[in-house]
């Protein structure tokens, strides 16, 4: 019984292994991965729930009375290079983000911007005219 369910339960493994390294680690680098993993173990339930046993490719002949669709193995392939492209472009945004904060650690990069916004919240404040009541008033 169990056998029988073995794409499942790999896929079920690399789905949560995939989701623990987003939720777990700070490193961008292994959030990627992370998510790419997760997208992987998608691909291979939906190409195991579209596998037909004793089915063939939809080639017409005589002997064979049972066909395999092969749209669902089509759009994982579409799936595959729109995942490459996502993750091509997510490796080019940690390197941007690296030569801007000189970190690839998520608290790192948050600390920065925290310290930032303050920075720029207190010389708004300081450059920030008076109200003309309280000059009056003085």
């Amino acid at each position: 019984m169990l056998m029988g369910l073995f794409n499942h339960w790999v896929v079920i493994a690399l789905m949560m292994i995939g989701l623990y390294i987003v939720i777990a680690h700070g490193n961008l680098i292994k959030k990627i991965v992370g998510l790419t993993l997760f997208q992987t173990s998608v691909f291979i339930f939906y190409i195991s729930m579209a596998k037909v046993n004793g089915g063939t490719a939809p080639i017409l002949a005589d002997d064979i009375t049972q066909y395999s669709n092969p749209l669902p193995h089509v759009l994982i392939l579409t799936a595959i290079v729109v995942g490459i492209a996502t993750t091509a472009l997510a490796l080019s945004l940690v390197v941007r983000i690296k030569e801007t904060y000189g970190s690839i650690e998520e608290e790192n990069i948050q600390h920065q911007d925290n310290q930032s916004l303050e920075q720029s919240n207190s010389k708004k404040a300081s450059t920030a005219p008076k109200d003309s009541k309280q000059e009056n008033q003085a």
